[in-house]
């Protein structure tokens, strides 16, 4: 009979852990004022909101141990090659527990053209990416958050919302 209870709960367990990683994806559109944020990007430069003012900032929670949030890493790299110069900003937040050095090598092989930095506690309470990861929040050109995504960002949406919102 033990047996049978155990197994269940696993089968219980697996069964949930399946519903949520294949939930569909959760988006929301607002109009609120991105919080400022202080935190430095693997090659130690001090970034902000206020760095990145008349700018379309995308910030981008994720792992390098999260599947989806490797694949969607190639369409940011590609989308943000095109759009750099057309004001563009995509900051990469790591809430992987490793050194920033290990992140950078990672990084580097990975070919990621973008700033990353860890993830610090506060930017992590100030922006509430949510419960999984890849979440992506767009900032506007005026520091208003006006779209959140907790799942898997595809490259022709991240082109849609950066023109609209530009």
């Amino acid at each position: 009979m033990k047996r049978i209870f155990v197994l269940a709960t696993l089968v219980t367990v697996a069964f949930a852990a399946a519903v949520a990683a294949c939930s569909p994806a959760k988006t929301q559109t607002e109009t609120t004022p991105a919080p400022d944020f202080a935190i430095k990007d693997l090659q130690g430069a001090n970034l902000s909101l206020a760095s990145y003012k008349g700018k379309v900032l995308v910030l981008n929670f994720w792992a390098t141990w999260c599947p989806p949030c490797r694949k969607e890493i190639p369409d940011f790299i590609e989308v943000y090659r095109e759009f750099k110069d057309k004001g563009l900003e995509i900051l990469g937040v790591s809430v992987d527990e490793t050194t920033a050095e290990a992140l950078l090598e990672w990084t580097k092989k990975t070919g990621i053209n973008y700033p990353i930095a860890l993830a610090t506690p506060e930017i992590v309470r100030d922006f509430e990416p949510g419960e999984y990861i890849p979440a992506t929040i767009i900032i506007d050109r005026s520091g208003r958050i006006r779209y959140r995504q907790a799942s898997l960002m595809d490259k022709e949406t991240l082109v849609r919302l950066f023109q609209e919102y530009q």
